[in-house]
C-alpha cells in the first residue's frame, strides 16, 4: 500500500528562500492586521471551523520559527476528518504554540474525537518511567483514555472498534530507547489490521542532527528497541513511521495507509534552539533540551548501579553513585572523561519525587558524581558515554562494591551482548566505537530513502 504523502511544496524550497517567504508573509499579516485593527477591535465575528485554530497558531509565529506538523494539519487537513470517528494517540506534548492541546483544538474545530490512546507516562505525562498507566477518563474532555502502557502496548480489536481514522502526535527525542516510537509502531500495526488510515503529525527531532550508536542486533528486541536501528536514528517520527511501514517491520509485514503533516522550515542540521520552539518535557525526567541531548550517552547506565539523577530536578544531566570517586591525579582525570565533554564535581541525594521518580536509585543516599556543562559533537558524545561506562565499571570492580554491575537485561540497552563484554575486557573506547560503525553506515543507507527534510550530510 502506498503512503499518502501529505505535505507542502514549501518544505522543498531552499532553506534561505523558505525563511524569506516566511518573513515576507509574517510582515504582510502584521501590516494587514494594523490596517484593519479599527474595524476588528472588540468584534466577535463568527468564523469557519478552522479559523480559530489558525489564529492560535499565528499568535506565536515569528520569523525563523519552525511550524510544526500539528499546526499544518489544523490549517490544511483537519477538515478531512469532519464526520469521522477519530482516535488520537497523544500525551502532554501535543501542544500548539499558544498552549492549546491538539485534542482540544480538534474538538473545538468540530472533529469528532471518540477515544484517546496514552503512551508511557500517561496522557498528561505524570506517570513515572516504567510505571503502568491505567485506562481512565480525561477530566477536561470526558473522553475515554485507553492506556498503551498498561496491560497491553498494542490496542486490541475492541479498542479499535468504531474508529475511522487515527491521529498520532507525540514529541520524541530521537533515541531508540524512548518508547514513543514503539507505541507508534504498535498503533500502526493495529490500524493496518483494521484497515484504518493513520495520520502522523510531525515535530522536530532534538537529536535529528546525527546518527550514531550500536545498532540493535537480532534477538535483543524489546519495547526500548523494537527495530534494528542505532541508539540515535536521526529521523523525525514521520520519517521513522514511513521507514517502518515501507521496510516491512510491522508484524507479518502489514502496511498501514499512512499520511503525515510535515513541519515547515525544519531541516536535520538544526539544534533545538534553532527551531524557535519552546521545550515541553516529553517525559518527567527529561526536563530540559540539554537532558535530551545527553540522553543517548547516558541511557545505558539505567541497568547499572549508577544514578543518572532520578530523584532530583536535574535528571540526565548528572551521573554518580555513593561509591563513585574521581581520579585525584589531574592527568588521569583529564584522560578519564575525554572528548571535550566538560563537567563539574557534584554531590546529590536522590529523594522520592512522585510524578518524576517515586523510588529512585540510592534514595536518600549521598551520591558523589558529576554534572555536565557543555556540548560536543555526536561522535564525541557517544565516545564520552562509552569512556564513562568503562570508568564506572572499573571503579566498581576495584572497590569491590557488592552486587553485579551489569543488571539483568542490560543487553537491551546497547542492543547487543558485545558491548558488555568489551567493557569487561577493557577494550579501548575508540575501538568499541569503531565496532558499530559499519552497521551505522548500513542503516544510514536505509534511512536516506525515507528522509522528508534536508539532511545534515
Amino acid at each position: 500500500m502506498t503512503d499518502m504523502r501529505i505535505h507542502h511544496e514549501y518544505n522543498h524550497f531552499p532553506i534561505g528562500l523558505t525563511r524569506l517567504l516566511s518573513l515576507f508573509l509574517g510582515c504582510l499579516m502584521i501590516a494587514c492586521s494594523a490596517a484593519n485593527s479599527s474595524t476588528q477591535e472588540g468584534t466577535d465575528t463568527p468564523s469557519d471551523s478552522l479559523s480559530e485554530g489558525r489564529r492560535v497558531q499565528e499568535e506565536d509565529t515569528g520569523p525563523g520559527r519552525v511550524i510544526t506538523g500539528p499546526e499544518v494539519f489544523l490549517r490544511d487537513n483537519a477538515s478531512q476528518l469532519q464526520g469521522k470517528n477519530v482516535g488520537v494517540v497523544a500525551n502532554h506534548t501535543a501542544l500548539l504554540p499558544g498552549g492549546e492541546h491538539l485534542v482540544d483544538a480538534l474538538i473545538r474545530n468540530g472533529v469528532q474525537v471518540t477515544k484517546v490512546f496514552a503512551p508511557e507516562h500517561g496522557f498528561r505525562g505524570t506517570a513515572d518511567a516504567g510505571e503502568k498507566v491505567a485506562d481512565g477518563v480525561d477530566q477536561k474532555t470526558g473522553l475515554p483514555i485507553i492506556s498503551l502502557y498498561g496491560k497491553s502496548r498494542k490496542p486490541n480489536t475492541e479498542q479499535m472498534s468504531g474508529l475511522e481514522v487515527v491521529v498520532f502526535d507525540i514529541q520524541d527525542i530521537g533515541s531508540r530507547h524512548y518508547t514513543y516510537i514503539g507505541t507508534m509502531s504498535y498503533m500502526m500495526e493495529a490500524c493496518a489490521e483494521k484497515g484504518i488510515p493513520m495520520w502522523v503529525l510531525d515535530r522536530p527531532n532534538p537529536n535529528g542532527w546525527y546518527v550514531d550508536g550500536p545498532v540493535l542486533e537480532a534477538g535483543h528486541e524489546s519495547f526500548i528497541g523494537m527495530h534494528h536501528i542505532p541508539i540515535v536514528h536521526g529521523m523525525t517520527i514521520a520519517e521513522y513511521a514511513q521507514m517502518v511501514n515501507q521496510e516491512g517491520w510491522l508484524e507479518e509485514g502489514v502496511q498501514v495507509e499512512l499520511a503525515y503533516a510535515l513541519c515547515e522550515g525544519y531541516q536535520h542540521n538544526m539544534r533545538w534552539d534553532a527551531t524557535g520552539l519552546a521545550w515541553v518535557p516529553p517525559s518527567p525526567n527529561i526536563g530540559t533540551e540539554y537532558a535530551a541531548y545527553l540522553y543517548p550517552a547516558l541511557c545505558w547506565f539505567e541497568p547499572t548501579p549508577v544514578s543518572l539523577g532520578r530523584g532530583t530536578d536535574d535528571a540526565f544531566t548528572m551521573i554518580g553513585a555513593p561509591w563513585f570517586q574521581l581520579p585525584q591525579d589531574a592527568a588521569a582525570r583529564a584522560s578519564t572523561f575525554m572528548y571535550g565533554l566538560d563537567f563539574q564535581e557534584k554531590d546529590f541525594t536522590p529523594v522520592s519525587l512522585p510524578g518524576k521518580s517515586k523510588y529512585p536509585k540510592f534514595q536518600d543516599e549521598l551520591c558523589q558524581g558529576m554534572t555536565f556543562t557543555n556540548r560536543v559533537s555526536g561522535k564525541d558524545l557517544l565516545l564520552a558515554g562509552t569512556a564513562m561506562m568503562a570508568y564506572f565499571y572499573q571503579l566498581h570492580q576495584q572497590k569491590a562494591v557488592s552486587g553485579a554491575y551489569f543488571k539483568k537485561g542490560f543487553h537491551r540497552w546497547p542492543g547487543n551482548e558485545s558491548f558488555k563484554k568489551q567493557i569487561q575486557d577493557g577494550v579501548a573506547t575508540e575501538d568499541i566505537y569503531q565496532s558499530w560503525q559499519a552497521d551505522v553506515q548500513e542503516f544510514k543507507s536505509v534511512r536516506k530513502k525515507y528522509l522528508l527534510y534536508e539532511d545534515f550530510e
